[in-house]
Protein backbone atom coordinates (compact mmCIF):
# COMPACT_ATOMS: atom_id res chain seq x y z
CA UNK A 1 0.00 0.00 0.00
CA UNK A 2 0.83 3.70 -0.79
CA UNK A 3 1.20 6.56 1.26
CA UNK A 4 0.57 9.80 0.44
CA UNK A 5 1.15 13.12 2.81
CA UNK A 6 0.55 10.50 5.67
CA UNK A 7 -2.61 9.17 4.14
CA UNK A 8 -3.32 5.93 3.15
CA UNK A 9 -3.91 5.42 -0.76
CA UNK A 10 -6.29 2.61 -1.52
CA UNK A 11 -5.47 0.32 -4.91
CA UNK A 12 -7.45 1.16 -7.49
CA UNK A 13 -9.60 -1.97 -6.89
CA UNK A 14 -11.05 -0.53 -3.92
CA UNK A 15 -11.56 2.79 -4.68
CA UNK A 16 -14.95 4.26 -5.12
CA UNK A 17 -16.61 5.43 -8.62
CA UNK A 18 -17.18 9.45 -8.39
CA UNK A 19 -20.76 9.08 -8.51
CA UNK A 20 -20.49 6.67 -5.17
CA UNK A 21 -18.58 8.90 -3.27
CA UNK A 22 -20.76 11.90 -3.92
CA UNK A 23 -23.46 9.82 -2.83
CA UNK A 24 -22.01 8.71 0.35
CA UNK A 25 -21.07 12.38 0.62
CA UNK A 26 -24.97 13.99 0.50
CA UNK A 27 -25.91 10.58 3.00
CA UNK A 28 -23.22 12.13 5.45
CA UNK A 29 -24.63 15.57 5.33
CA UNK A 30 -28.19 14.75 5.57
CA UNK A 31 -27.15 12.90 8.68
CA UNK A 32 -25.43 15.56 9.87
CA UNK A 33 -28.04 18.23 9.00
CA UNK A 34 -30.45 16.34 10.80
CA UNK A 35 -28.40 15.83 13.62
CA UNK A 36 -27.91 20.07 13.55
CA UNK A 37 -31.68 21.13 13.15
CA UNK A 38 -32.67 18.26 15.91
CA UNK A 39 -30.27 20.01 18.25
CA UNK A 40 -31.45 23.79 17.74
CA UNK A 41 -35.55 22.92 17.34
CA UNK A 42 -37.68 24.60 18.27
CA UNK A 43 -36.13 28.05 16.67
CA UNK A 44 -39.54 29.16 16.91
CA UNK A 45 -43.15 29.60 18.52
CA UNK A 46 -44.85 25.73 18.07
CA UNK A 47 -48.67 25.52 16.70
CA UNK A 48 -51.03 22.81 18.63
CA UNK A 49 -53.89 22.42 16.69
CA UNK A 50 -56.81 21.36 19.13
CA UNK A 51 -60.39 20.23 17.15
CA UNK A 52 -62.69 21.44 19.86
CA UNK A 53 -63.88 24.74 20.68
CA UNK A 54 -62.77 25.90 24.20
CA UNK A 55 -64.64 24.28 26.96
CA UNK A 56 -64.95 20.54 27.84
CA UNK A 57 -62.07 18.28 27.76
CA UNK A 58 -59.91 18.90 24.76
CA UNK A 59 -59.11 22.22 24.74
CA UNK A 60 -57.92 22.25 28.72
CA UNK A 61 -55.71 19.09 27.86
CA UNK A 62 -54.33 20.87 25.33
CA UNK A 63 -53.73 23.67 26.72
CA UNK A 64 -51.75 21.36 29.37
CA UNK A 65 -49.22 19.69 27.28
CA UNK A 66 -49.09 22.89 25.29
CA UNK A 67 -47.47 24.87 28.75
CA UNK A 68 -45.66 22.11 29.91
CA UNK A 69 -43.82 21.66 26.25
CA UNK A 70 -43.32 25.61 26.00
CA UNK A 71 -41.15 25.82 29.19
CA UNK A 72 -39.64 22.65 28.61
CA UNK A 73 -38.56 23.58 24.50
CA UNK A 74 -38.28 27.34 25.56
CA UNK A 75 -40.44 28.46 22.78
CA UNK A 76 -44.03 28.94 22.94
CA UNK A 77 -46.60 26.55 22.20
CA UNK A 78 -49.72 28.55 21.16
CA UNK A 79 -53.22 26.79 20.93
CA UNK A 80 -54.97 26.96 17.38
CA UNK A 81 -58.89 25.97 18.29
CA UNK A 82 -60.37 24.20 14.97
CA UNK A 83 -63.59 22.75 15.56
CA UNK A 84 -66.13 21.48 12.98
CA UNK A 85 -67.50 18.90 11.43
CA UNK A 86 -66.88 16.05 14.33
CA UNK A 87 -62.93 17.34 15.00
CA UNK A 88 -62.08 16.35 10.94
CA UNK A 89 -61.16 19.87 10.39
CA UNK A 90 -58.93 19.96 12.70
CA UNK A 91 -57.24 17.07 11.99
CA UNK A 92 -57.71 17.18 8.12
CA UNK A 93 -55.46 20.67 9.20
CA UNK A 94 -53.22 18.82 11.04
CA UNK A 95 -52.73 16.29 8.42
CA UNK A 96 -52.02 18.79 5.59
CA UNK A 97 -49.24 20.96 7.65
CA UNK A 98 -46.01 21.02 6.62
CA UNK A 99 -43.97 18.43 8.24
CA UNK A 100 -40.99 20.41 9.87
CA UNK A 101 -42.16 19.73 13.85
CA UNK A 102 -43.30 23.27 13.66
CA UNK A 103 -47.23 21.69 13.96
CA UNK A 104 -48.63 19.48 16.16
CA UNK A 105 -52.28 17.93 16.66
CA UNK A 106 -54.04 16.81 20.12
CA UNK A 107 -56.01 14.15 18.10
CA UNK A 108 -58.72 12.77 19.26
CA UNK A 109 -60.35 9.25 19.51
CA UNK A 110 -63.73 10.92 17.79
CA UNK A 111 -61.30 12.19 14.95
CA UNK A 112 -58.84 9.28 14.54
CA UNK A 113 -60.87 6.44 15.20
CA UNK A 114 -64.68 7.16 15.32
CA UNK A 115 -65.13 9.52 12.34
CA UNK A 116 -63.48 7.16 9.78
CA UNK A 117 -65.79 4.73 11.00
CA UNK A 118 -68.62 6.54 10.13
CA UNK A 119 -67.40 8.42 7.08
CA UNK A 120 -65.44 6.58 3.67
CA UNK A 121 -64.54 10.23 2.75
CA UNK A 122 -62.13 12.06 5.04
CA UNK A 123 -59.33 14.58 4.28
CA UNK A 124 -56.87 12.73 6.02
CA UNK A 125 -55.78 9.04 6.48
CA UNK A 126 -55.91 8.23 10.40
CA UNK A 127 -53.18 5.59 9.36
CA UNK A 128 -51.38 7.16 7.04
CA UNK A 129 -51.00 10.84 7.28
CA UNK A 130 -50.02 11.12 10.82
CA UNK A 131 -46.53 10.87 12.41
CA UNK A 132 -47.88 9.58 16.55
CA UNK A 133 -45.76 10.95 19.27
CA UNK A 134 -47.70 9.61 22.28
CA UNK A 135 -50.71 8.90 24.13
CA UNK A 136 -52.07 11.33 26.48
CA UNK A 137 -54.82 10.79 28.64
CA UNK A 138 -57.51 8.81 28.86
CA UNK A 139 -61.19 10.66 28.93
CA UNK A 140 -63.55 8.05 30.97
CA UNK A 141 -67.46 8.85 30.59
CA UNK A 142 -69.50 8.54 33.25
CA UNK A 143 -72.93 6.72 32.68
CA UNK A 144 -75.85 8.83 34.34
CA UNK A 145 -79.06 9.08 34.51
CA UNK A 146 -81.67 11.28 35.95
CA UNK A 147 -82.48 11.11 39.67
CA UNK A 148 -85.76 10.00 38.93
CA UNK A 149 -85.20 6.66 36.76
CA UNK A 150 -86.32 3.78 38.91
CA UNK A 151 -82.89 1.55 38.44
CA UNK A 152 -80.68 0.73 41.52
CA UNK A 153 -77.62 0.14 39.31
CA UNK A 154 -76.92 -0.46 36.05
CA UNK A 155 -78.23 -4.70 35.82
CA UNK A 156 -81.44 -2.74 36.35
CA UNK A 157 -80.77 -0.04 34.10
CA UNK A 158 -80.08 -2.65 30.94
CA UNK A 159 -82.98 -4.64 31.49
CA UNK A 160 -85.54 -1.42 31.96
CA UNK A 161 -84.15 -1.25 28.41
CA UNK A 162 -84.94 -4.34 27.47
CA UNK A 163 -88.61 -4.86 28.80
CA UNK A 164 -89.57 -1.41 27.88
CA UNK A 165 -87.66 -0.39 24.72
CA UNK A 166 -89.04 3.35 24.41
CA UNK A 167 -89.32 3.96 28.56
CA UNK A 168 -85.13 5.69 28.10
CA UNK A 169 -84.30 8.51 26.08
CA UNK A 170 -80.52 8.53 25.81
CA UNK A 171 -78.83 11.65 25.12
CA UNK A 172 -75.86 12.29 23.18
CA UNK A 173 -73.53 15.24 22.03
CA UNK A 174 -74.57 14.35 18.61
CA UNK A 175 -75.33 11.19 16.29
CA UNK A 176 -72.11 9.01 15.69
CA UNK A 177 -69.71 10.59 18.60
CA UNK A 178 -68.31 8.54 20.61
CA UNK A 179 -71.16 8.98 23.76
CA UNK A 180 -73.27 7.77 21.49
CA UNK A 181 -71.57 4.94 20.46
CA UNK A 182 -70.96 3.94 23.61
CA UNK A 183 -74.55 3.56 24.23
CA UNK A 184 -74.77 1.23 20.99
CA UNK A 185 -72.63 -0.92 22.24
CA UNK A 186 -75.03 -1.56 25.31
CA UNK A 187 -77.36 -2.26 22.89
CA UNK A 188 -74.55 -4.38 21.07
CA UNK A 189 -73.21 -6.40 23.81
CA UNK A 190 -76.98 -7.02 25.82
CA UNK A 191 -80.16 -5.87 23.54
CA UNK A 192 -80.54 -3.31 25.67
CA UNK A 193 -82.81 -0.72 24.06
CA UNK A 194 -83.65 3.30 23.77
CA UNK A 195 -84.21 6.02 22.11
CA UNK A 196 -81.08 8.51 20.86
CA UNK A 197 -81.85 12.28 21.06
CA UNK A 198 -78.79 13.76 19.89
CA UNK A 199 -77.75 17.56 20.76
CA UNK A 200 -75.46 19.89 19.72
CA UNK A 201 -72.67 19.27 22.28
CA UNK A 202 -72.86 17.76 26.27
CA UNK A 203 -73.73 21.03 27.80
CA UNK A 204 -77.45 21.04 26.32
CA UNK A 205 -77.03 16.82 26.59
CA UNK A 206 -76.41 16.72 30.66
CA UNK A 207 -79.13 19.63 30.85
CA UNK A 208 -82.24 18.05 29.43
CA UNK A 209 -81.20 15.21 31.34
CA UNK A 210 -81.41 16.77 34.51
CA UNK A 211 -84.78 18.35 33.63
CA UNK A 212 -86.25 14.60 32.69
CA UNK A 213 -86.54 15.39 29.37
CA UNK A 214 -83.70 12.44 29.04
CA UNK A 215 -83.23 10.06 31.00
CA UNK A 216 -79.07 8.84 30.50
CA UNK A 217 -76.23 10.05 29.00
CA UNK A 218 -72.78 9.00 28.43
CA UNK A 219 -70.61 12.43 29.24
CA UNK A 220 -67.20 13.34 30.13
CA UNK A 221 -66.33 14.08 33.66
CA UNK A 222 -65.58 17.66 33.37
CA UNK A 223 -69.16 18.17 32.55
CA UNK A 224 -71.18 15.47 34.05
CA UNK A 225 -69.08 15.15 37.51
CA UNK A 226 -70.27 18.60 39.02
CA UNK A 227 -73.97 17.91 38.82
CA UNK A 228 -73.44 14.68 40.07
CA UNK A 229 -71.84 15.98 43.08
CA UNK A 230 -75.04 17.96 43.81
CA UNK A 231 -77.35 15.23 43.16
CA UNK A 232 -78.91 16.23 39.93
CA UNK A 233 -78.04 13.11 37.94
CA UNK A 234 -76.54 10.20 39.66
CA UNK A 235 -73.48 8.10 38.39
CA UNK A 236 -74.32 4.48 37.31
CA UNK A 237 -71.17 3.47 36.06
CA UNK A 238 -68.24 4.76 34.21
CA UNK A 239 -67.28 3.51 30.83
CA UNK A 240 -63.27 2.90 31.47
CA UNK A 241 -62.23 -0.41 31.41
CA UNK A 242 -61.46 -0.74 35.20
CA UNK A 243 -62.77 2.19 38.13
CA UNK A 244 -60.40 5.31 37.77
CA UNK A 245 -58.76 6.91 40.97
CA UNK A 246 -60.78 10.20 41.03
CA UNK A 247 -64.15 8.61 41.14
CA UNK A 248 -63.09 5.33 43.00
CA UNK A 249 -66.71 4.80 44.23
CA UNK A 250 -68.32 4.34 40.64
CA UNK A 251 -68.31 0.92 39.07
CA UNK A 252 -66.81 0.32 35.75
CA UNK A 253 -69.29 -1.35 33.16
CA UNK A 254 -67.05 -3.64 32.38
CA UNK A 255 -67.69 -5.14 35.81
CA UNK A 256 -71.28 -6.30 34.59
CA UNK A 257 -70.10 -6.57 31.09
CA UNK A 258 -66.61 -7.75 30.63
CA UNK A 259 -65.06 -5.95 27.74
CA UNK A 260 -67.07 -2.82 27.76
CA UNK A 261 -64.76 0.13 26.94
CA UNK A 262 -66.45 3.43 26.07
CA UNK A 263 -63.53 5.95 27.18
CA UNK A 264 -62.45 8.54 24.80
CA UNK A 265 -58.87 9.33 24.67
CA UNK A 266 -56.15 12.25 23.41
CA UNK A 267 -52.78 11.88 22.34
CA UNK A 268 -50.19 14.34 20.40
CA UNK A 269 -49.47 13.73 16.99
CA UNK A 270 -47.15 15.30 13.78
CA UNK A 271 -47.79 15.06 9.83
CA UNK A 272 -46.71 12.07 8.11
CA UNK A 273 -42.88 12.85 7.24
CA UNK A 274 -41.83 15.21 10.27
CA UNK A 275 -38.39 14.11 11.57
CA UNK A 276 -38.07 11.05 13.73
CA UNK A 277 -35.62 13.17 16.17
CA UNK A 278 -38.21 15.78 17.04
CA UNK A 279 -40.88 13.22 17.35
CA UNK A 280 -38.67 11.35 20.25
CA UNK A 281 -38.00 14.50 21.46
CA UNK A 282 -41.61 15.57 22.07
CA UNK A 283 -42.15 12.20 23.11
CA UNK A 284 -40.01 12.12 25.78
CA UNK A 285 -41.33 15.28 27.29
CA UNK A 286 -44.87 13.93 27.18
CA UNK A 287 -43.36 11.32 29.62
CA UNK A 288 -42.06 13.45 32.18
CA UNK A 289 -44.91 15.55 32.14
CA UNK A 290 -47.23 12.06 32.87
CA UNK A 291 -44.56 11.39 35.51
CA UNK A 292 -44.65 14.76 37.53
CA UNK A 293 -46.85 14.34 40.44
CA UNK A 294 -48.16 18.07 39.84
CA UNK A 295 -49.11 17.43 36.30
CA UNK A 296 -50.86 14.35 36.93
CA UNK A 297 -53.17 16.12 39.78
CA UNK A 298 -53.89 18.70 37.26
CA UNK A 299 -55.01 15.90 34.93
CA UNK A 300 -57.22 14.52 38.01
CA UNK A 301 -58.59 17.56 38.88
CA UNK A 302 -60.23 17.71 35.16
CA UNK A 303 -61.29 13.90 35.50
CA UNK A 304 -58.65 13.02 33.03
CA UNK A 305 -56.32 9.85 33.98
CA UNK A 306 -52.53 9.42 32.35
CA UNK A 307 -51.70 7.58 29.43
CA UNK A 308 -48.61 7.48 27.90
CA UNK A 309 -46.18 5.37 26.06
CA UNK A 310 -44.07 5.05 22.55
CA UNK A 311 -45.17 6.74 19.37
CA UNK A 312 -44.96 3.24 18.16
CA UNK A 313 -47.45 1.75 20.52
CA UNK A 314 -50.17 5.02 20.24
CA UNK A 315 -49.76 4.03 16.17
CA UNK A 316 -50.95 0.37 17.07
CA UNK A 317 -53.91 1.89 19.61
CA UNK A 318 -55.41 3.60 16.93
CA UNK A 319 -55.24 0.95 14.05
CA UNK A 320 -56.92 -1.17 17.00
CA UNK A 321 -59.60 1.46 18.08
CA UNK A 322 -60.52 2.36 14.22
CA UNK A 323 -61.06 -1.64 13.80
CA UNK A 324 -62.93 -1.56 17.07
CA UNK A 325 -65.61 1.24 16.12
CA UNK A 326 -65.70 0.33 12.90
CA UNK A 327 -67.30 -2.86 14.21
CA UNK A 328 -69.94 -1.02 16.19
CA UNK A 329 -70.87 1.10 13.81
CA UNK A 330 -71.69 -1.96 11.17
CA UNK A 331 -73.46 -3.96 14.08
CA UNK A 332 -75.80 -1.11 15.15
CA UNK A 333 -76.13 0.36 11.71
CA UNK A 334 -75.10 3.86 12.21
CA UNK A 335 -75.17 5.86 8.54
CA UNK A 336 -72.64 8.09 8.22
CA UNK A 337 -75.60 9.99 6.40
CA UNK A 338 -76.97 10.73 10.05
CA UNK A 339 -73.75 10.91 11.74
CA UNK A 340 -72.20 14.82 12.16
Amino acid sequence: MHRLFGSAVLPSAFRLPPFAVGIALAAALAIFSAAAAAQSYPARPIRMIVPYPPGGSTDPTGRAFAAWLSEALGQPVVVDNRPGAGATIGHGLGAKATPDGYTLLLGTSGGLAVAPALHAKLPYDPLRDFAPIGLGVYTPFLLVVHPGLPVAGLKDFIELGKVQPQRINFASPGTGTPNHLGAELLKVMTGFRFVHIPYKGGGPAIVDVMAGRAQALFGGIPYTGPHVKSGRVRAMAIGHPSRIGSWPDVPAVAETLPGFNNTTWFGLLAPAGTPKAVITRINGEMKKALADPEFVRQLAAMGLEPAGGTPEEFQAMIRSELARWTKVVKEAGISAQSAP
